[in-house]
């Protein structure tokens, strides 16, 4: 099968180049004759494999344009691996079992769900919990297969890159230096995410399968992963090991790295027997089944110019290394963060330094050592920005250094970056050169004026890169932006150590009630998983501040607040629990489904156990694997309808 969809896929390759060739070019490169027994080789080959290839010339798949992407929760948590850098460390972890060790793919993950044989979703993993759906995009990457000889639920697990070969050739049509992709890992994720189709497709990304998440039963991975190559998936290249062959396993993969050409930044080791690892569980953060191996990080020296001090939309001021420029993992590279004071006095640094840096997982630049170690560099006086006093703070003997001045325009320009960014308010077309605009000629002082600037319509639009429809379509967005969620204006005021999914959080556990979220107490928010004590004081004392009850007082009114579900609430399900498979008729969605029976006071799960009370299936005598389980348990397979019935009565 594998060799069969190689053929497939070089068939598509080459009858895809000949059709630019003749549309585009105005040229042939094969005769008509040619192309059509090879056309007719294509598709007698997707009759017999039931495999048919995205891009192949035999389907029309067609470019979307969407407004946004929309949203989805994961059936279940997608945890990142627990990591190592030592080879005995994955001996020792590995035991007397056998695993598979795979290149460590590095660009975005991808959740594939097929259905009747087709391709129905793809989702991108998001931040582990709720993910972007990108369907769209998907059916353009280059080697996907659209259609698969199983007609039962299938879903897969993968990467989507883009080689280092496409990389370059991208970055070379880019005249601006400065404006070039940092690495493809970076151009990947924007390409996959990108709200016109054609763009994506244009980019050439791949998608490799690493695991089946729901499909054929098997005992072993390497059945797995087998079995979904006879579904027309490429895999990750894999090995099979055990204790006595990983380490020559992994030194196998570390000689092919300089000349791999796919963006890696390791490897991972996964048990082999697929029972033993899911009996192991997970943490709260990791599987247990699988471990990340992280390759040695690249160092080079160089010397130190100086170091920048940024103020930050919260007022602390953080210290940049700036030095001569080195190659490392591919890329140059000439910054890197320092994070706060207390570690620009631990490397004893200072102008002229010789250092050494690398690049923590291949991907961010860090000082490893100063090997001068001068200590000259001393943390400014005064603001760089206002030229306020500088106060030194100290967390748990951790120092930093902050911006004490509530008007520091730096701290304003980036609340507001902040503000009208993608995961807070998601206004359009507001950069932060633009709001630097309307804040310096006093249009825009605090959030509310975000959402009165037709006011101001004469005057923006006289501005360098506005017109009359530019204006129209910031505004246009203003006002869609006003129609948010609590959870999102949460996270939009820029409450220390408040990110999108313990904003998320905090308005769940206030059923999205403004006025309970704004007047939650310390004990409240650390009964909340995830929120600590120091967390807590922080978002106490944001509300508590007089200046900040003002501005959130003047904004409330320009907004419209919308909870994340709506409907009744009751508790006719309190204390059952369900798990959901299969298509959904009567809810647009798994998720809408998931959110009507927790408003009932029940519970959802990602898997059939003793512990569950009903499986939701229109389809209760399908041999999916949740329902062969459901029956060995004894757990009761019930319809939408039925469910419906439960909730009436």
């Amino acid at each position: 099968m594998e060799d069969k969809r190689r053929l497939m896929e070089e068939k598509v390759t080459f009858l895809n180049r000949a059709a630019e060739a003749y549309y585009r070019e105005d040229r042939e490169i094969i005769s008509n004759a040619e192309y059509d027994r090879l056309y007719d080789e294509l598709e007698a080959l997707e009759k017999e494999t039931g495999i048919i290839l995205s891009g192949s010339p035999t389907v029309n798949v067609g470019y979307q344009v969407a407004d946004s992407l929309p949203k989805e929760r994961h059936p279940s948590p997608m945890l990142s691996l627990d990591k190592t850098k030592d080879v005995s460390a994955l001996r020792e972890w590995l035991g007397d079992k056998e695993g598979l060790l795979s290149w460590k793919l590095d660009g975005l993950t991808i959740v594939l769900s097929y259905r009747d044989g087709r391709l129905e979703k793809a989702v991108t993993r998001g931040d582990g919990i709720t993910g972007e759906v990108i369907t769209g995009n998907a059916r353009v990457f280059d080697n996907i297969p659209l259609q698969i000889p199983e007609k039962g639920p299938v879903t897969v697990r993968g990467e989507a890159v883009i080689s280092y070969g496409d990389f370059e050739k991208i970055n070379d049509t880019i005249g601006d230096i400065d404006a070039r992709y940092k690495n493809p890992r970076n151009l990947c994720s924007g390409t996959v995410r990108q709200l016109n189709s054609r763009v994506t497709a244009e980019r050439h990304v791949r998608f490799f399968a690493f695991s089946l998440a729901e499909g054929r039963e098997a005992a072993y991975r390497h059945q797995q992963m087998r079995w979904m190559q006879e579904q027309g998936f490429q895999t990750v290249e894999y090995v099979k090991v055990d204790a006595d062959s990983i380490e020559e396993a992994v030194a196998g993969f570390e000689k092919r790295i300089a000349d791999f050409p796919l963006p890696s930044d390791g490897l991972v080791l996964i048990f082999d027997d697929v029972e033993y690892g899911r009996s192991l569980g997970t943490t709260a953060k990791f599987p247990r089944d699988s471990i990340a191996f992280k390759w040695k990080d690249e160092m080079k020296e160089t010397r130190l110019r100086e170091i920048l001090w940024n103020v930050s939309r919260t007022g602390l001021i953080n210290p940049i290394a700036i030095f001569d420029p080195v190659e490392l993992e591919g890329t140059t590279v000439s910054r890197a963060s320092v994070h706060n004071l207390s570690i620009v006095r631990e490397l004893k640094l200072g102008a002229g330094d010789e250092i050494r840096v690398y690049k923590a997982n291949m991907i961010i630049p860090q000082i490893e050592e100063n090997l001068t170690m001068s200590g000259t560099e001393q943390p400014p006086d005064s603001c760089p920005v206002c030229g306020s006093a500088t106060v030194i703070k100290d967390d748990n003997g951790v120092e930093t250094l902050h911006c004490p001045n509530p008007s520091c325009p730096a701290k304003r320009i980036k609340s507001f970056t902040h503000f009208v960014s993608r995961n807070a308010m998601n206004i359009e077309g507001l950069s932060e050169a633009t709001l630097e605009k309307l804040v310096d000629e006093g249009m825009v002082r605090e959030f509310a004026d975000l959402f009165e600037l037709s006011r101001w319509r004469d005057r923006i639009v006289t501005m360098e890169g506005f017109g009359d429809k530019s204006f129209d379509n910031l505004v246009a967005a203003a006002e869609k932006a006003s129609h948010t969620t609590p959870a999102r204006l949460l996270f939009a005021l820029g409450i220390p150590n408040i990110g999108v999914a313990n904003a998320r959080m905090i308005a769940r556990e206030c059923g999205d009630d403004w006025e309970r979220i704004q007047s939650l107490s310390e004990d409240e928010l650390t009964a909340i998983d995830g929120i600590g004590d120091v967390m807590a004081k922080a978002y106490v004392d944001f509300f508590r501040d007089e200046e900040k009850q003002r501005i959130i007082g003047n904004l409330l009114p320009k907004l419209e607040l919308e909870g994340e579900d709506s409907g009744d609430t009751g508790n006719s399900l309190a204390g059952l629990t369900f798990v959901i498979t299969g298509k959904v008729e009567h809810f647009a969605n798994r998720d809408e489904l998931k959110a009507a029976i927790e408003r009932q006071g029940g519970k959802t799960a990602s898997a059939v156990s003793s512990k569950t009370d009903y499986l939701i299936n229109n389809d209760s005598a399908s041999g999916s694997s949740k329902n062969r389980k459901a029956k060995e348990l004894g757990v009761p397979v019930i319809t939408e309808e039925e469910f419906l019935k439960m909730t009436e009565g």
